[in-house]
């Protein structure tokens, strides 16, 4: 089993946009630099161990950053964009080829999405265990 945090604010995996000649390029300008972060904090995780070759579980609990908005005395739901399959799908996109071959070996996927508390850090919460 691994267990890391990755700093940062959470980009969601969107949809990719058609610019000609069959070229696709990702819609998001964030989805790029946050999938990196990703990759390279799981390498430092994974220490030099082999890659995930079985079934696997993965949970992933993603800290989003705290709006001015939001009262100080509670913190409300994360109902609001990125949508939870879109972050979800970047982070097994950054993980695929560091921790794991292909992300089809994922068998169990467990995500939640929440704003941080007054102090806390935004980023994600990765855990992922081999399969019994």
């Amino acid at each position: 089993m691994i267990s890391f945090f990755v700093p940062g604010k959470p980009a969601p995996q969107g949809s990719k946009r058609h610019v000609g000649r069959g070229i696709l390029i990702e819609s998001s300008k964030e989805a790029g630099p946050w999938r990196e972060r990703i990759a390279l904090a799981a390498f430092a995780a994974m220490a030099g161990r082999p890659i995930f070759t079985g079934a696997i579980d993965v949970t992933l609990n993603f800290v989003l950053p705290r709006p001015k908005s939001t009262p100080k005395t509670r913190t409300p739901a994360a109902t609001k964009r990125p949508d939870l399959d879109k972050l979800e799908r970047a982070c097994l996109d950054a993980l695929t080829n560091v921790v794991f071959g292909d992300d089809s070996q994922v068998i169990s996927l467990t995500g939640y999405k929440r704003i941080a508390q007054i102090g806390e850090t935004a980023g994600v919460h990765i855990q992922i265990e081999a399969d019994a």
